[in-house]
């Protein structure tokens, strides 16, 4: 999907997206948009009020625009945040997504979004992100493939209008909305692929592929080097596999930049390919643990799109692959193996293996890289989730400041 910005629309897309907000403007602008569509403005007025998630399908009747098909109304609530704004449009997508056509338009204008920058900048990127990822399906596997849907062909646009003077800052905020969508779209793909083809070879050729792409170095260690690089609590979780594991390093940082003054933050994610949970093997719902490298993909996707979109970092991506899988050679309860960071691991349980490849993977970037910050992601679902209840992301931090700055809580 290509974006354009303007501050008027030439010919108009067959379809068009207003997005409202509820303030005293609403009233006005309803009338404007009912003009066009060549209605009578009480039918807008009294039936949308713009509240969150608020959505309006209206067929145009417009002689003198024969080229506009369709107009939709999205209300985004008195003062919506910019998670609820992708909220909005990521379900707006999803659910017109088999009849959207491969050009659109999303008037910001004749909208009363307020011209201010902040309020551009957030709406575009929200809706070039959100429109994009509504589009996601699943069926990668399917024997007959889906027709393709109409905007995510490369020809397909989405031209965006708003005041002349933040044309670029729209334009700004969309293609980066769009970057990250198609990263996240790619991670998906991983997360909800299957163990078979998803295995520790392939991420690490996804690395490289990402990496010779968007510009970040990588190096993926196989079964020998990892020996050789003493990753033995890696090794140890691997025993039981015929599939060998990788351990991919990434390395990202802004060029042109003195990297002495740049935040070194360092990422591990969790590879776990599939998770049986070992001799202490799991008695329900194995199916799911296909997604437990999603740390893994994770910090793939913080580096495609800290490369990207250029953030002024140096980023230091750690991931440690394999399956935990069940044979005669497999660890058991109760063996002590050995680690990269020199320390001895007695393994109470075969299923806390990812606790057993990320002591590996943080030990290893704590000795050749030192970050300034270093942070892990996994799917530890179970123990998250009986902790919390609830669909949320659990977070374990020593550094108190850190923490704030995750939950969203201003530092001092």
């Amino acid at each position: 999907m290509q974006i354009q910005t303007a501050n008027a629309f030439g010919a108009y897309p067959p379809v068009l997206i207003f997005p409202m907000f509820q303030n005293e403007t609403l009233g006005n602008s309803l009338s404007k948009i009912a003009a066009l569509c060549g209605i009578d403005a009480q039918l807008l007025t009294a039936g949308f009020k713009a509240e969150l998630k608020e959505m309006h399908q209206i067929y145009v009747a417009n002689r003198r625009k024969p080229e506009l098909k369709k107009v939709y109304l999205l209300g985004l609530g008195a003062n919506a945040s910019s998670s609820e704004m992708l909220d909005v449009f990521r379900s707006f997508a999803h659910r017109n997504k088999t009849s959207l056509p491969a050009a659109i338009g999303l008037d910001l204008l004749t909208a009363n979004v307020a011209q201010r920058k902040d309020t551009v900048k957030a709406v575009a990127e929200a809706a070039a992100n959100g429109i994009l990822l509504g589009h996601y399906d699943i069926g990668q596997y399917k024997t007959t493939a889906k027709t393709p849907f109409a905007l995510l062909s490369e020809e397909a646009s989405l031209t965006i209008v708003t005041a002349k003077q933040f044309t670029e800052t729209a334009n700004s905020a969309a293609r980066k909305g769009l970057a990250i969508a198609q990263t996240q779209m790619y991670i998906f793909n991983l997360v909800n692929g299957s163990s078979n083809h998803v295995t520790p070879t392939h991420i690490g050729e996804c690395a490289i592929e990402s990496g010779a792409k968007h510009g970040f170095q990588v190096t993926v260690y196989d079964k020998i080097q990892i020996q050789t690089l003493g990753l033995h609590a890696l090794l140890a979780v691997n025993r039981g596999s015929e599939t060998p594991p990788t351990f991919i390093v990434m390395e990202y940082q802004l060029k042109q930049h003195n990297s002495k003054t740049l935040p070194k933050i360092g990422l591990v994610g969790k590879g776990i390919t599939f998770d049986t949970g070992g001799l202490s093997i799991k008695t329900a719902n194995m199916q799911y643990m296909k997604s437990d490298m999603g740390g893994a993909a994770a910090v793939l996707g913080t580096m495609e799109v800290a490369a990207k979109l250029q953030l002024p970092l140096h980023l230091i991506g750690i991931i440690p692959s394999t399956e935990n899988s069940v044979d005669a050679t497999a660890i058991k309860p109760s063996d002590v193996i050995n680690s990269y960071s020199g320390k001895t691991i007695e393994v109470d349980n075969t299923d806390a293996e990812g606790r057993l490849i990320l002591a590996d993977g943080l030990a290893y970037l704590k000795r050749n890289f030192n970050p300034d910050v270093m942070i892990d992601l996994a799917t530890l679902t179970g123990n998250n989730g009986a902790c919390q209840r609830r669909a949320t992301m659990g977070f374990n931090i020593g550094y108190i400041r850190l923490g704030f700055f995750f939950v969203g809580i201003p530092d001092g």
